[in-house]
């Protein structure tokens, strides 16, 4: 497993302070040391909100705004607002290049215009918190703490999973899972969308 999901084999101890695990949730990872083994075990469990979760902390910032997008884009909302259409735009655009500063500002500034009602926002927000400044341009710099992009990225990938039908959370969930898997693989995580 862990040559497969290389980027998801990462110390699991300093994330689940970031998680706030519920006590069936701590005793599903106890003892596992990978976020890898911790997201499997979770899943196994049942728990996947948790794995989700998890895997949102434990994805490299850049993968992880990438799998918000692809699970926002695999619950797709025919009357989406068009300031929620541009916000995932953006976040992708930043993925591309997630050097470039004004791409991040841009995700921002296009997620301040949704309401952050949804997924697409939210990942837009995972892209602004990634690193960089949260404080205007030609301020003095405020980097954002480094667990908030895990903060918007798992909000959003739960927003998704309740899209429409939240009697299908579960099942999405696991389609989501299998998607980060495969973008810790070094893969491009793609879900099919649902019909709409």
């Amino acid at each position: 497993m862990s040559t497969a999901l290389q980027k998801l084999v990462i110390p699991l101890a300093p994330l689940l302070p970031r998680l706030e695990l519920e006590p069936p949730a701590a005793a599903a990872v106890a003892g596992a040391e990978t976020a890898a083994d911790g997201i499997a075990r979770l899943e196994a469990a049942g728990l996947r909100n948790e794995a989700a979760r998890l895997a949102a902390h434990a994805l490299p910032k850049r993968e992880a705004v990438w799998w918000g997008c692809m699970c926002a884009r695999a619950v797709p909302d025919p009357s989406l607002a068009p300031a929620d259409a541009e916000a995932l735009l953006a976040a992708e655009a930043w993925v591309r290049r997630p050097g470039d500063d004004a791409l991040r500002r841009a995700a921002m500034e296009c997620a301040q215009r949704t309401g952050f009602r949804t997924p697409e926002a939210w990942a837009a927000v995972g892209a602004f918190w990634s690193g960089g400044s949260m404080a205007p341009a030609g301020q003095p710099a405020v980097p954002p703490p480094e667990h908030l992009t895990g903060v918007a990225i798992s909000g959003g990938v739960v927003l998704a999973a309740v899209r429409f039908q939240p009697e299908r959370a579960q099942d999405r969930l696991s389609r989501f899972l299998a998607s980060a898997r495969e973008i810790a693989q070094g893969g491009a995580g793609r879900i099919t969308p649902e019909a709409a």
